[in-house]
């Protein structure tokens, strides 16, 4: 089986130093991918050598270009099929662009539908518009792959798309994730980094509104003073946008036991998720919740939202909050403090838990949605 498999998204990510959900998905899955998949990498907007990989990528040209012509009944992607040529079995698109291709069987990953659940949560220019344009890409895919129930049933109501059109399959979770951290590395992360000797909190997560940072800054500070300074809170992430408040209180010198370190490289990023005594995920909206998994194989306790996808991932091997409560969230940041046995719980549930989340086990259920179309 011969698959043209997107990777835009990666590439780009890869280009500028940090590699996002919709990358560490189109890595892992064509890593994971069996022998008997021949994956041919392809490209959107970037020229051939922005990939770097075993399999060489071939460049499609420009997807606005193609893509607003292709909204003419008798006008397809005639400059990709060209490129991609006779022999490809199916197309893949893992990164939210959809090329139009009748004759060729064509899936396509949607990780969510945020920006038609809540525009208000993203910025971008010709919203609307540009939103539509995606709600009607989505349909030049026979098939759609998502990442949970949640999501599923969200893109069935925004995109339209029928229910037996779309198939939810569950991220998983790297190996090195459950790696321990070597003590040489760990030494030289926290001396980099100033970070705490003992016990600190950790949230992961870009800056932007549905990240809920806000007030996650305010439970730990209504935490007792001393559990304040006994566990700092550590925030790891570049800045989004609609971040300017958050920013200003992170570098404003008045919260003292907290500190942002901005966008970490992946290694460096595991060294602290790993060294932290817990990793606080307030988010109020996810498509899956992947950082919840990666602590769970870290062997350390979570705190997390009771919203949308993210109970469906961690089911009982997290504290569950609702994410608009700062009071909830102040406590369950407390009981991981004070109770050594609740946070040992949740180390074990947690383990047993991401057991189930592997990317062999993502990639052969994405190999049954590709032989069922072919």
């Amino acid at each position: 089986m011969k698959v043209a498999f997107g990777v835009s998204v990666l590439a780009r990510c890869t280009r500028q130093g940090g590699v996002d959900g919709i990358g560490t998905y189109t890595r892992e899955l064509m890593a994971a991918m069996p022998e008997s998949v021949a994956l041919q990498p392809y490209l959107f907007d970037l020229p051939a050598s922005a990939w770097v990989g075993e399999v060489p990528a071939v460049s499609l040209g420009s997807f606005r270009q193609q893509a607003l012509a292709a909204f003419l009944p008798w006008i397809n992607f005639n400059q990709a099929r060209s490129v991609l040529g006779s022999g490809i079995n199916l197309v893949h698109a893992s990164d939210h662009l959809v090329p139009r291709l009748p004759g060729i069987p064509t899936v396509a990953t949607i990780f969510d539908a945020i920006p038609l659940s809540h525009p208000e949560w993203v910025r971008y220019s010709f919203k609307s518009l540009k939103n539509e344009l995606w709600r009607r890409t989505a349909f030049w895919a026979q098939h759609v792959i998502t990442i949970s129930e949640y999501s599923r049933q969200e893109i069935t109501s925004h995109f339209r798309i029928p229910e037996d059109r779309i198939t939810a399959i569950p991220l998983g979770v790297g190996a090195q994730w459950f790696v321990p951290v070597e003590q040489t590395q760990e030494a030289a992360v926290r001396s980099r980094y100033l970070l705490p000797k003992d016990r600190y909190f950790v949230c992961v997560g870009t800056l932007q509104p549905r990240k809920n940072i806000g007030r996650l800054l305010c439970a730990h500070a209504n935490l007792p003073e001393h559990v304040q300074r006994e566990c700092p809170l550590i925030i790891v992430g570049k800045p989004g946008w609609g971040c300017e408040d958050v920013v200003n209180r992170l570098t404003g010198g008045q919260l003292k036991h907290v500190r942002w370190l901005g966008h970490l490289p992946d290694a460096e990023l595991q060294v602290v998720i790993k060294c932290a005594t817990a990793l606080v995920f307030p988010s109020l909206h996810e498509g899956f919740g992947l950082p919840v998994l990666e602590a769970f194989a870290a062997g350390v306790p979570v705190v997390t939202s009771n919203t949308t996808s993210i109970p469906e991932v961690a089911g009982d091997a997290a504290l569950l909050i609702d994410p608009l409560r700062i009071d909830e969230l102040s406590d369950a940041m407390c009981r991981i403090i004070e109770d050594p046995g609740l946070a040992g719980q949740l180390r074990v549930r947690g383990r047993e838990r991401v057991r189930g989340f592997t990317w062999q086990a993502c990639a052969e259920k994405t190999l049954r949605v590709y032989e069922s179309m072919i």
